[in-house]
């Protein structure tokens, strides 16, 4: 079966069809590189314009003179360091949380099946459907007074972790990549003697890396942009993460600080992305193709 594409391959072969596609194909590739990338040369030379200058119609493309103060005022004055090391806390927690709890029900759901296992699944899958706005408010109930306990997980750690642990999208990414495992490599490591958990541990999760780094990505992701939950949790600004900090504390502050600031909490995302690609790469593949 032939694959029908804009250009045949007779064309393709000549030449001038081939100067063609590659000029095109370059141009196209180079917009999108542009699209892309511009706005992030916007915000880091605009923390480096004097204020004036960020301000003047129309812009300039290069500043005329470049400043470096923008990022160490940003870097002392925001007091950066303890609010990144606050996102990374509550990022790391929660990636941690969600992992374990979302990889062991997405085991369970997919090779142990349980039970209603398929009812289960639905009522999970239903929660997608709740728009996340709907649940702030049971949420907060929630950790303000703990059931049974009655303990209170404001300015608390515990308040950004045990919700982040029950994800619906990344427990059902996890179920349909465990669902595709060969079945006869899970049977050969019972008949060898293995338990539940020795099969999760040896055999399972060493073959799921593509799609955990997907879901560490997202779960990292997911915390570190998030504004309206940690901003209704914590009301101690000694406690808050980047995204809320940079919020409340730019009031007073120069815009070219404050654009400084933006482009520093937005590094980690960009080197973990950076650093993990091609699992992440690998992970978005592996779901697409039936194993």
């Amino acid at each position: 079966m032939s694959t029908r594409t804009l250009i045949s391959p007779a064309t393709l072969a000549r030449p001038r069809g081939k100067a063609v596609y590659w000029t095109v194909f370059t141009g196209v590739v180079l917009l999108f590189a542009l699209a892309f990338l511009f706005p992030v040369y916007w915000m880091v030379t605009g923390a480096m314009k004097s204020p004036d200058e960020v301000a003047r119609t129309p812009p300039t493309l290069i500043p005329e003179h470049w400043h470096t103060a923008g990022y160490t005022d940003a870097w002392d004055l925001m007091q950066l360091p303890q609010h990144l090391w606050n996102t990374v806390v509550q990022a790391a927690g929660a990636w941690a949380f969600q992992l374990v709890f979302c990889t062991a029900a997405a085991y369970a759901l997919s090779k142990l099946r349980p039970a209603f296992g398929k009812v289960i699944l639905g009522g999970i899958l239903a929660t997608l459907m709740v728009p996340a706005q709907a649940l702030v408010v049971p949420k907060y109930l929630t950790v303000a007074d703990l059931p049974l306990i009655h303990t209170s997980l404001l300015d608390d750690p515990l308040a950004i972790w045990l919700p982040a642990a029950a994800n619906a999208f990344n427990l059902y990414l996890l179920k349909r990549f465990f669902d595709q495992l060969p079945r006869d490599v899970l049977e050969a490591a019972e008949i060898d003697g293995a338990g539940r958990l020795r099969i999760l541990w040896s055999v399972v999760l060493p073959m799921s890396r593509p799609v955990l780094g997907v879901v560490s990505i997202f779960a990292l992701v997911a915390v570190w942009q998030d504004f309206l939950w940690p901003l209704m949790v914590f009301s101690d600004t000694g406690k808050q993460p980047i995204s809320v900090a940079l919020v409340q504390l730019s009031q007073n502050i120069q815009l070219t600080v404050l654009i400084a600031a933006m482009v520093i909490a937005s590094i980690p995302m960009v080197a973990l992305f950076l650093l993990f690609q091609r699992h992440i790469i690998a992970g978005i593949s592996a779901g697409s193709t039936k194993g």
